[in-house]
């Protein structure tokens, strides 16, 4: 008997896809492009659901690992990590399809293809999704993105999982009206902010999926637009583009470029959209019908599919037989912990943290997210099993008295429907003025910070109004403050938030993953010292923002806006140390800075380098970046060599080029601006190159 070639492994995936979609009809090469597939028995294709999230562990599948939400990530600042957490993620991943498949479950958010990372730019803190990226910066997204994808599919002749980049491109709110917003950008806000990440992936991670945009950009919708399918072919990408879920449906509901369904299917596959997510694919043959597509366009969709399901290795008897028992392992749960620790951001501290535990009889902890398992989760998120709050990070690692109040609910004036308004406030003080020092757990969940609600999505927040905390949550702590005992306010929360209030200490832990609640208790006890940094810009108030809609970076994030509005800055975070950036020398494109810990305890911090040219953003732009960890006293060279692109500016046209003239190159653990330095207590160290 002779081999069908599509089952032949010694062709290409391209070779082998093409003899698979060959074998299928029109109608079943139509079916495949649905995002719920449905089995083809003639030749060995089972039905697929490609709908899967893993953003921060495995989403929706029942227990997984959860790890701090992506812009907890970024806060860590750290490469390798993140490419492990990726990793760990790509495994779960298997483990649950192979259990799944095993007993006949191919459902939604049991695939092998995970709609994640988003590389959006978070480019205003009102967006509500912004937790769900890496944070403002092209070049720190970027990295950690590369890292992200690779670890996600591994290097073998296998994918162990494939990534996707999302929302492809310019998309960042306002989510109320996604469905029929159209995002006017200029050539040079579009290469020098909203395409790097995107392109970084494609062509150096090489990530297997794209998915487009709600959005319109420049009038095109994002998931046929031809200026964005151009950019993917220009970058040599040879995966498969999914529409963001029922966004082709948009296209005649909502943005109106079409009439019917025919057409909008048809708009969508001719210009490159392979997987519909949704059932706007449901009207391919309709659209074949009616001449709008022609049958080749359907072959290319599905080529483009099912050489992903080949690289998968699902025609291969579905290698990489990962057990069950990978899933929420000890040794994956350790991971979610360090990275808990290390995305953890000290805002402000006066010398009371960290706590001496022998010197504390009692510690009130206080706040509506001190016993939150919401607060430590995010959203896209899948289920621990087992959570640690803060509240019982605290009572485990602590000897003395814990008294607990929750204070106030999360937003509204009471707890129970019943009662008159602030029925916890009396509570929280009398445990305030009965305690040695007071930790309030303030902030907000996935309830009140993520996505439109709309088909299939989990929560319906939206964006944020302001960046103030509830008002509930203000009047807690004006009364804690009032009672005059220690207080350390810790921050949950994906974006930046105002607390607008005086403490002892400002502690941001993001969205922690399970383990949040350990992970605070080892810093506030001082077994390990904070050591991330922000990877947005804290601002005082939304009033002195651009409007939302408007899509110009001209005074936004760090490279673009004055400090008169900042808050605490990119890039910045404290220790319970200090290092100092003492010397720079740059040979060719290799910068060494030597740095040395003037504090007096070991710690870990993070080298920024930062760049600017006349041609180049108003400020400068982050070029590199590496965790040091050093002992008092301590002193080392630190080489980071910089990418070619880090000379490259990006003129009005959008023209991406090095231009000859004087580079700056600064090199700090913080920005190097006066408000920076001044927040963290050191400067940066710079000197000038000049390319010709």
């Amino acid at each position: 008997m002779i081999m069908k070639k599509y089952l032949d492994t010694a062709l290409t995936p391209q070779q082998r896809a093409e003899a698979l979609t060959d074998e299928l009809t029109v109608t079943e090469q139509a079916e495949q492009l649905k995002y719920d597939a449905p089995a083809v028995p003639r030749v060995g294709l089972p039905e697929y659901n490609w709908w899967n999230e893993g953003l921060h562990g495995v989403a929706r599948a029942g227990t997984a690992t959860v790890f701090p939400q992506a812009i907890g990530l970024a806060a860590m600042f750290d490469r390798e990590l993140i490419r492990r957490v990726g990793e760990v993620v790509s495994v779960e991943t298997r483990a649950i399809y192979n259990s799944a498949s095993k007993h006949g479950d191919r459902d939604i958010y049991k695939g092998l293809t995970l709609w994640a990372p988003n590389v959006n730019i978070f480019r205003d803190p009102r967006w509500g999704r912004g937790h769900e990226t890496y944070g403002e910066d092209p070049f720190l997204t970027s990295r950690l993105g590369v890292e992200f994808v690779k670890g996600v599919q591994g290097d073998g002749e296998t994918l162990r999982a494939a990534a996707c980049a999302k929302h492809f491109a310019v998309h960042s709110g306002p989510e109320a009206i996604r469905h029929e917003f159209d995002a006017e950008v200029s050539p040079r806000d579009l290469e020098e902010t909203y395409l790097p990440a995107f392109r970084a992936l494609v062509t150096e991670a090489k990530v297997e999926g794209v998915m487009g945009a709600y959005n319109r950009v420049n009038g095109e919708p994002a998931c046929a637009s031809g200026m964005l399918m151009g950019k993917l072919r220009e970058w040599g990408f040879d995966g498969y583009f999914v529409s963001d879920c029922w966004a082709i449906r948009d296209f005649h509901t909502t943005h109106m470029v079409t009439a019917t369904a025919p057409e909008s299917a048809a708009m969508a596959l001719k210009a490159g959209c392979d997987i519909n997510c949704g059932n706007t694919y449901l009207h391919i043959l309709a659209a074949l019908d009616k001449g709008l597509i022609s049958e080749e366009d359907i072959r290319r969709a599905c080529v483009h599919a099912m050489r992903t399901r080949i690289r998968l290795g699902l025609l291969d008897g579905e290698p990489a037989d990962v057990p069950f028992d990978v899933i929420a392992s000890d040794k994956h749960k350790a991971l979610s912990l360090e990275c808990a620790e290390k995305s953890a951001v000290l805002l402000k501290n006066n010398g009371i943290l960290p706590l001496d535990r022998d010197k504390l009889r009692s510690i009130a902890v206080i706040g509506p997210n001190a016993d939150s398992r919401a607060a430590l989760l995010g959203n896209y998120n899948g289920t621990p099993d087992r959570s640690v709050t803060f509240l019982e990070g605290i009572q485990d690692a602590f000897g003395g008295r814990v008294y607990y109040a929750q204070g106030c609910h999360l937003y509204k004036d009471k707890e129970q429907g019943l009662a008159r308004p602030g029925d916890r406030y009396a509570e929280a003080c009398a445990a305030a003025e009965a305690a040695d020092v007071t930790i309030v757990c303030v902030g907000l969940d996935a309830t009140l910070e993520g996505e439109e609600g709309d088909t299939g999505n989990e929560f319906s927040s939206g964006d944020k109004n302001d960046l103030r905390l509830p008002e509930s949550q203000r009047i807690l702590l004006q009364k804690l403050r009032a009672v005059g005992k220690p207080l350390i306010v810790v921050l949950a929360a994906g974006s930046s938030v105002n607390i607008e209030t005086d403490c002892d200490a400002l502690l941001d832990m993001w969205y922690p993953g399970q383990n949040g609640g350990k992970a605070l208790a080892k810093i506030i006890f001082g077994e390990i010292s904070p050591s991330g940094k922000l990877p947005v810009t804290f601002y005082k108030t939304a009033d002195a923002l651009p409007d939302f809609t408007d899509y110009s970076m001209k005074n936004r994030t760090y490279r673009y806006c004055d400090e008169s509005n900042v808050l605490y800055p990119f890039g910045f975070g404290l220790t319970y140390s200090r290092f100092a950036a003492e010397k720079i020398t740059v040979s060719g494109n290799n910068v060494t800075v030597t740095v040395r810990n003037i504090g007096d305890r070991s710690a870990y911090d993070v080298l920024q380098l930062y760049i600017s040219s006349e041609n180049g953003v108003p400020n400068h732009s982050l070029c590199g970046f590496e965790r040091v960890s050093l002992s008092p006293g301590e002193s080392r060279d630190i080489t980071v060599t910089l990418a070619e692109s880090a000379f490259e500016t990006v003129d009005e046209c959008g023209v991406r080029a090095v231009r000859p003239g004087l580079f700056v190159i600064y090199a700090g653990f913080t920005q190097p601006t006066e408000l920076s330095e001044r927040l963290y207590g050191g400067k940066c160290v710079s000197v000038g190159v000049n390319r010709e």
